[in-house]
């Protein structure tokens, strides 16, 4: 099984580099009934990288600071992927509510329109396969298409992983696979969900000058440790996705305090602000003069 070589120099038994052993019970939670098909190398190999999602989130490890989780090994890895997430056009989107029901809704909007949409988000319900989707169907990701993805890239992978000293996550080498699929597709646009926070997020490699817009839907108290401890930390992670001089959604409502937080980064980053609880822009039809539409 391709399991079985991960990094040899990594000098690590496979349960370390977890922090525990694998589970036939944690391989099946992540593969949805797969782990002894096609994928079941693939399956092994992400299930010996750290899981954040299972261990739990390390204090302030979604923050912009030094205990923040480092970007530059997530840039790096797609560095040798040959920085694919520069080769479309994203849509990014953070917040503690509403965000993969946000980017459904405008991945499906946008495969209506005819454009061939990648679309990233997680959790998943049934098969990890579920957080990547690609084309005009919006199902999981075909068991044929993310096998191959990952004998592609897995020699690249295992380099990084190596040269990181094993520090690679589960979630970093999983976005890196999304971007490396939607490039490989030729992706018209790619919807990405930030997975925690926003700042310092595996999916917040994405330049200003592939971002379309940024996505912030709510601001609540989840991941709280994570995130800094307050609301008004939550928001400055979260605010991290804007980019220079790209248009901003945001939705709410949100207290006068953490939309200043929001609003002062937007201005900060020269980025136009649309809020969805703006008087003139609470439902869509509103937005459009009717009167000159022709």
């Amino acid at each position: 099984m391709l399991g079985h070589r991960f990094p040899a120099a990594l000098g690590l038994p496979r349960g370390l580099l977890l922090g525990r052993s694998v589970t036939r019970r944690s391989l099946s939670a992540m593969a949805g009934g797969e782990a002894e098909g096609p994928l079941g190398g693939f399956f092994d190999y992400m299930e010996r990288l750290r899981n954040y999602e299972r261990s739990g989130v390390p204090r302030g490890a979604g923050t912009d600071s030094d205990d923040g989780f480092d970007l530059g090994r997530m840039r790096r890895l797609l560095r040798r992927l040959g920085d694919p997430h520069t080769d479309f056009p994203a849509v990014h989107i953070a917040g503690t509510k509403g965000k993969g029901s946000t980017a459904a809704l405008l991945s499906n909007i946008m495969r209506a329109q005819g454009y061939n949409v990648g679309s990233y988000s997680s959790p998943h319900l049934l098969t990890i396969r579920e957080r990547i989707s690609v084309g005009n169907d919006g199902g999981p990701v075909p068991v044929r298409l993310l096998s191959d993805l990952f004998d592609g890239a897995k020699e690249a992978i295992d380099e990084a992983i190596e040269l990181e000293n094993g520090s690679l996550t589960h979630f970093e080498v999983f976005t890196a696979l999304s971007f490396l699929l939607f490039s490989q597709e030729n992706v018209d646009i790619a919807i990405i969900e930030a997975g925690l926070g926003g700042a310092r997020d595996a999916t917040n490699v994405i330049r200003s000058t592939e971002l379309a817009a940024s996505v912030i839907t709510t601001v609540g108290r989840e991941h709280l440790v994570a995130l800094g401890g307050s609301l008004q930390s939550i928001a400055i992670a979260k605010s991290g996705i804007i980019k220079q001089g790209q248009p901003v959604v945001i939705g709410g409502p949100f207290s006068a305090v953490i939309e200043q937080i929001i609003r002062d980064r937007a201005f900060l980053t020269q980025s136009p602000v649309i809020s969805a609880c703006d008087p003139g822009i609470k439902s869509f039809t509103k937005c459009i003069d009717w009167d000159n539409v022709h």
